[in-house]
């Protein structure tokens, strides 16, 4: 019984081989979509071969794991899509075997992928993920004249930070240009400023010529003599053209990889926890050691200063009972200089605690990041599994195959499943939400999806069946419904016209009988309508009679027979009388006014139409009574 079926054969080499090739396109979605994030970085370089290799093999393993799911997704999709259209499924399920019998040999293939995406993120990813941040930390270092932005200072020249107002994309010049040189000794700096200039690199990649017109150049003069002193001399330069050569290796040069070696992304979750335990004790030191400071600083009278003579007055008045007092014995310029100090210890400590409040959300953010990818390995493994339960049975449910309907679907899901856990990374980021709650919600939304479609499935429930919900929207909206009566091909036994012409006399008694009784076009007790039973018994008499005419002369051969029967109208039976059939519902919605109003006149507008519709029922029902005693035949 649990043997290996020519069954499940079959059905694996559907979707294996479908997984691969939608694994490939998916592959292919991903990185062009990864590659549009970076492609600055890329073009206009001189990349050689090797290194965008490197970048496109490293930026493909990186992908994988994201890949799987929606692979997944699809490959399942058409797989069933195609048993289903091809009438396959349905003699699966007449030989006795179930959707989920069916699908053992995915589930097992299924359960491969989702261990073999852990694989990846624990032993090939990492590396990947190290590797790619080294490539492109070291691409954005070459060739830094192509990258300069506008309206921000660039940072990627050694020693130089530029500004750039504006930048001329076809001829490379740039305008506005505010140059700070940095070296390791103050009394060295200089500052440029010019209307335009042009940077470009040296016919050898090993400095960068800038070219400058119309500017100043501002610059501290180192001292002479070794006499401390508060003024740093300095020189002023105005040129109308200049030529300065940077420092820069243009060759494409590998980064430190020590820069990128707290990156949560390059670590397996076996270093991640490792790393965890030191990241949480070292925040929980820096914690306590920036407490401790703080409660120092609230602890410490403010006017305390280290000036000699303000702290002689200080203790001079010992006795003081408290700091309003201290203050108030103070005058003139000691006052002064006593308020000053303090208004300047309070800048200082606001100030240091905002540096230390910037820097201990960094910390605590690498924190979360850490844990935010080890979660994320095992719930991107485990959305292979949900995509699965979520296609093959969407699969089954809709009957469609091919690359249609099974791709606009997949990429409904897979936008939701995107927009929630970006969103729960990013909440789970920020500190907004906690970090399990983020990473799973995605998980939260799409597992009960999963079951409710995987039971639907299994048991054929019409999930999607169109008409049945366009049915139940028009009963909502109280849309008439048209009939349809077709000429029949084939007649066996002919309508018995007489017979059905005395039925029709006897149902316009009863409806000049029921219009005289009931009144229609009156406004009914709400008490009536809300709280009490309301079926109209005589209506549905009338209706089950009038179909049953109306089924013995669908047999007619006469095409004005049935030319009439169309023009009889479909009766509601009940929604004159009261909104719901259940009393309970009833009650509740005449208890709650608004709701209770919409549907009171609702209600009144369905016994205007059913007035109208018996109307036109007697006047249909004379014509095929004249029509059948002229022309019987």
């Amino acid at each position: 019984m649990l043997g290996i079926k020519k069954l499940d054969i079959f059905i694996a080499k559907q979707f294996g081989l479908l997984f691969v090739a939608t694994f490939f396109i998916c592959q292919f979605v991903l990185m062009m979509q990864f590659l549009w994030r970076y492609v600055d970085d890329l073009i206009g370089k001189g990349l050689t071969m090797d290194v965008l290799a490197q970048f496109f093999w490293y930026m493909a393993l990186m992908l994988v794991p994201q890949a799987f799911p929606l692979a997944i997704l699809l490959s399942s999709l058409i797989t069933y899509g195609n048993l289903g259209e091809s009438s396959e499924l349905t003699a699966i399920k007449a030989a006795g075997i179930s959707l989920l019998q069916s699908m053992r040999s995915l589930i097992i293939i299924v359960f491969l992928v989702a261990g073999i995406s852990i694989y990846f993120q624990e032993e090939i990813g990492p590396n990947a993920n190290r590797q790619m941040a080294q490539l492109l930390i070291s691409m954005k270092q070459k060739s830094p004249e192509l990258e300069i932005p506008e309206g921000v200072f660039y940072d990627g020249i050694p020693n130089t930070n530029l500004y750039v107002e504006h930048k001329d994309m076809d001829t490379g010049k740039l305008y506005g240009v505010i140059i700070y040189r940095q070296t390791s000794s103050y009394e060295d700096q200089a500052i440029i400023l010019a209307d335009s200039g042009m940077l470009q690199s040296t016919a050898e990649k090993k400095h960068l010529l800038l070219t400058l017109w119309s500017g100043e150049w501002f610059e501290n003069m180192k001292q002479q003599d070794m006499v401390m002193s508060a003024e740093v001399p300095y020189r002023r330069e105005t040129f109308f053209h200049k030529q300065i050569l940077l420092d820069f290796d243009g060759d494409f040069n590998l980064a430190d990889a020590s820069i990128i070696s707290g990156n949560a992304k390059g670590k397996s979750t076996r270093q991640i926890l490792h790393d965890l335990d030191s990241i949480r004790h070292s925040n929980d030191s820096i914690g306590r050691s920036f407490y401790e400071e703080g409660m120092r600083y609230s602890f410490t009278s403010p006017i305390l200063s280290h000036d000699d003579s303000i702290r002689l007055a200080i203790d001079t008045h010992q006795n003081l009972p408290d700091i309003d007092s201290l203050l108030g014995s103070l005058q003139g310029d000691m006052l002064r200089q006593v308020t000053k100090s303090a208004a300047r210890q309070a800048q200082m400590a606001s100030s240091d605690v905002l540096m230390k409040s910037d820097y201990s959300n960094f910390i605590f953010r690498q924190e979360r990041l850490h844990l935010i990818e080890a979660i994320g390995k095992f719930t991107l493994a485990l959305s292979c599994i949900i995509f699965f339960f979520i296609g093959a049975p969407l699969g089954a449910i809709i009957r469609k195959g091919g690359l249609g309907v099974p791709v606009i679907i997949s990429v409904i899901v897979f936008i939701v499943y995107y927009i929630f856990e970006n969103s729960g990374m990013r909440m789970a980021r920020d500190d907004n939400w906690t970090v399990w709650f983020g990473k799973s919600i995605s998980t939260m939304v799409l597992a009960p999806l999963a079951v409710f479609f995987t039971y639907k499935a299994n048991n054929d429930s019409a999930v999607f069946n169109i008409d049945a919900y366009r049915l139940l929207l028009m009963r909502m909206l109280g849309l008439r419904q048209k009939r349809n009566v077709a000429a029949k091909e084939v007649i066996i036994n002919d309508p018995d016209y007489a017979r059905d012409a005395t039925l029709l006399g006897n149902i316009n008694q009863r409806i000049d009988h029921y219009l005289a009784e009931h009144r229609l076009k009156r406004w009914p007790s709400p008490i009536k309508v809300f709280f009490r039973p309301g079926d109209d018994q005589e209506v549905e008499g009338i209706s089950k009679e009038l179909e049953q005419v109306i089924d013995d002369l669908s047999n007619s051969r006469q095409a004005q027979v049935i030319h009439l029967l169309n023009q009889y109208p479909v009766l509601a039976t009940h929604a004159h009388t009261r909104p719901f059939r259940q009393r309970w519902l009833n009650a509740i919605t005449g208890i709650i006014l608004p709701l209770g109003a919409f549907f009171y006149i609702r209600m009144l507008r369905f016994r205007l139409r059913l007035y109208k519709d018996l109307k036109t029922i007697q006047k249909t029902s004379n014509s095929i009574i004249d029509y059948t005693n002229n022309e019987p035949d």
